[in-house]
């Protein structure tokens, strides 16, 4: 089933960039949002069917209020004010970002805490789901340290990068 996600994010992520290429002229920009519809309709699927997946309810619920609002945020904006649309979803992208990023770090701290209280050989009879799974299992690498700073950094930025795209 792994094998799968993956495949369907890498699909996901090709027609965003076709997508991008198709929004680049008039002449294409209808099979250009196409493609990103279908993009994100596969990501979002691959995510709900991925392993470890937790609050699913609460992500349904997430993403019907989101598609509510957006649909009628885009009705209400008349063609003259879509680059003032782009702008405004565009810093709701950088807020997902830092959204991401502190949940990543929460996980960091959740696995840290069972390390410190626990030991390594609690892990695996905790009930972690998703993302510390992952980071459990980088931690069982030797250059783990590396690993998790290079994490550290990456969260660093995309909280920071997306702080500043949402302001």
């Amino acid at each position: 089933m792994y094998g799968v996600i993956s495949a369907a994010y890498v699909a996901a992520s090709v027609l965003f960039i076709l997508s991008l290429g198709g929004l680049s002229s008039q002449e294409s920009a209808k099979r250009g949002v196409i493609y990103g519809i279908v993009g994100m309709a596969i990501a979002v699927a691959a995510t709900f069917l991925s392993k470890g997946v937790g609050n699913v309810e609460l992500l349904i619920a997430m993403v019907l209020i989101g598609s509510v609002i957006g649909a009628y945020v885009a009705a209400k904006v008349a063609m003259t004010g879509m680059p003032q649309l782009v702008a405004a979803l565009h810093s709701f992208v950088g807020l997902a970002a830092v959204f991401i990023g502190i949940n990543a770090q929460l996980e960091l701290d959740a696995v840290n805490a069972v390390i410190g209280q626990y030991g390594f050989s609690y892990l695996n009879s905790y009930d972690f789901g998703g993302f510390a799974l992952k980071i459990i299992d980088k931690l069982q690498d030797p250059e783990a340290v590396a690993l998790i700073n290079i994490l550290k950094i990456e969260v660093f930025l995309g909280v920071f990068i997306g702080a500043v795209t949402f302001t």
